[in-house]
């Protein structure tokens, strides 16, 4: 296969020349590992019903009446009203983000071989046998975090890597972090306090003339996102030190070293994803079910993983309806007396390789992310703050859509009118493209895992005239993404995902892990007896008791537990 740059567009999608002129600006070593998986559907019995799918006879009618809902579900612009905050810390919704990225390439992006895309206005759906057989995921779907660290250091300087410049070159067995900047490209100093720990200025990410030297731009697609893999740098180089001081045995050399920290990082990437991250977002005991009792729907097909496409083209978006318009980011950037300015959307967008690290609207270019807008986690994890309802919440998941998605400042400036605006309005392009890739509708996904379809008026339950209008053409075949924000709002109050939602995140995230012989749900404990069937349960796996621990012997048992070892969160904090 072609070996594509890492250089894709989070739910929308990027021409080839753009990716050509990009990547004339970017290390060499920002290519994709050469790989591609298959997308799939996790239930393609009813993926093949038209009984099952929005009409695709009227495929004009359902195009605009698709746009239609999609505008009336983006809020007006205004301030956000208290009502629409969540009991979800928001780090969540930028963790989901890093999660996606991790797990799935393509869904978006421009592929030739479909011979068609969501911005004509006659698109016909695709069927399911061609979209299985043409449309590649170009990620491994196996939480290996190949976003974090291609292809591996060179160790070895006869067999350079393709990821060789995202290590240290004192350290190959250690990740290159940035250094944030204390004056502007200018020379004038920046405003603002510093961010504690006060004189730690190495929180951003590698960047090469402004662009992130990462492998997968899309971590740098907005500042929250980008500081969250950060972290992940910070971690793995955190853990790293801790094998030579606690490990010496697994340090003796530099590709001992480096299998044993990557390994850590790993399993305890994967167990936090499991045991904080989708225990969060699904419904209460959904994970516990799964882990005990098995899984009931995703299974390798010919003995290979596989994204569903029910996953990732619809119920795994869930995270869209969690962002918002502006967020308590630091102490210089809040809507709080004596910042600086709010931490809107807009500048979280502005202050990423992608806009030239503060170029307009912000206070002045750099070349790398100002001090003065690292951010402060402890305002973005603590669960007992999110449950105050205040701005220290991620927005609830629901059918409500905070304004800024609908003019991303960051998608669709090389192309014309209307298809500008089009790919500008997160919304509308979920929406479209689950038809275009003939998801199956929610009602059909609620009966096919056995849970009550949520009624009509359910379905029209707290909406405006407006939506209810906008949704009239589909309450009886509604688009899959849409009933799972719904069946979250009527049915969890927006605190988690409803039953639907939950099965299939849950399903498809566990069972690609359960399905990795190298994850952490297949590191058994040693001297176990594999002949006997109790030692497969769940509870005799790899667990955070075994791995790094925190200087006060604290093991990593939720995001601000890594969040601290990685040293960009303070201990004291949380």
């Amino acid at each position: 296969m072609q070996n594509l740059p890492f250089e894709f567009s989070h739910g929308g999608y990027i021409k080839e020349e753009t990716v050509q002129q990009r990547i004339a600006l970017r290390p060499p070593t920002t290519e994709a590992i050469d790989v591609e998986t298959d997308f799939d559907y996790l239930f393609p019995d009813i993926a093949r019903d038209p009984n099952s799918l929005l009409p695709a006879d009227n495929n004009q009618d359902i195009i605009k009446k698709l746009k239609e809902l999609g505008d009336a579900i983006i809020d007006r612009e205004g301030p956000e009203l208290e009502d629409a905050n969540s009991k979800i810390p928001p780090v969540y919704t930028y963790w989901g983000q890093f999660i996606d990225h991790d797990i799935t390439a393509n869904t978006d992006r421009t592929v030739t071989d479909l011979q068609t895309d969501i911005t004509k206005d006659d698109f016909k759906p695709l069927s399911p046998d061609f979209i299985t057989d043409k449309l590649k995921n170009l990620r491994r779907p196996t939480f290996d975090l190949d976003s974090v660290y291609g292809d591996g250091p060179t160790l070895d300087p006869k067999n350079p890597t393709e990821a060789k410049d995202f290590y240290q070159e004192d350290d190959p067995v250690k990740l290159k972090v940035g250094q944030n900047a204390e004056q502007n490209a200018n020379g004038d100093p920046i405003p603002g306090a510093k961010i504690p720990p006060e004189n730690d200025l190495s929180r951003d990410l590698p960047r090469n003339n402004r662009i992130a030297a990462i492998a997968d731009s899309r971590n740098d697609e907005n500042l929250i996102v980008a500081q969250f893999h950060t972290a992940f740098l910070r971690f793995h180089n955190a853990v790293v030190d801790w094998v030579r001081k606690n490990e010496p045995k697994n340090a003796k050399d530099n590709k001992k070293l480096f299998v044993r920290a990557q390994t850590l990082v790993r399993w305890h990437y994967q167990w936090l994803v499991v045991n904080d991250f989708l225990k969060t977002v699904t419904a209460k005991g959904t994970v516990d079910s799964i882990l005990s009792d098995g899984l009931k729907f995703y299974h390798p097909r010919h003995g290979n993983l596989f994204m569903p496409l029910e996953f990732s083209v619809a119920a795994y978006r869930f995270g869209h309806s969690m962002v918002r318009a502006a967020y308590d980011y630091n102490r210089n950037f809040t809507d709080q007396p004596g910042a600086l300015t709010d931490a809107t959307f807009v500048l979280l967008f502005a202050f990423t390789g992608k806009r030239d690290i503060g170029g307009p609207p912000g206070p002045g270019p750099s070349n790398t992310l100002p001090f003065n807008w690292i951010i402060e986690w402890d305002r973005f994890v603590d669960k007992e703050s999110a449950a105050k309802r205040q701005t220290n919440s991620a927005r609830k998941i629901d059918t409500h859509l905070a304004f800024p998605l609908s003019e991303l400042l960051n998608e669709g400036n090389d192309a014309q009118p209307p298809i500008q605006q089009l790919l500008k309005h997160l919304a509308k392009r979920n929406l479209l493209r689950g038809y275009f890739l003939s998801i199956p509708t929610g009602q059909s996904l609620a009966k096919k895992l056995g849970i009550k379809k949520l009624t009509v008026e359910e379905l029209k339950q707290g909406n405006s005239p407006e939506l209810n209008q906008a949704l009239e053409p589909f309450l009886e075949k509604t688009p899959a993404w849409y009933y799972v924000l719904k069946e979250s709002e009527v049915r969890a109050k927006g605190d988690s995902l409803g039953e639907v939602g939950s099965h299939i995140v849950a399903e498809t995230i566990i069972g690609l892990i359960k399905n990795d012989r190298s994850s952490y749900l297949n590191e058994r404990e040693h001297g176990h007896d594999h002949e006997h069937e109790f030692a497969h349960k769940y509870d005799r796996v790899w667990n955070p008791s075994k791995g790094v621990k925190l200087p006060n012997g604290g093991e990593i048992r939720v995001i601000s537990d890594f969040l601290k070892f990685a040293g960009v969160l303070p201990a004291s904090s949380c």
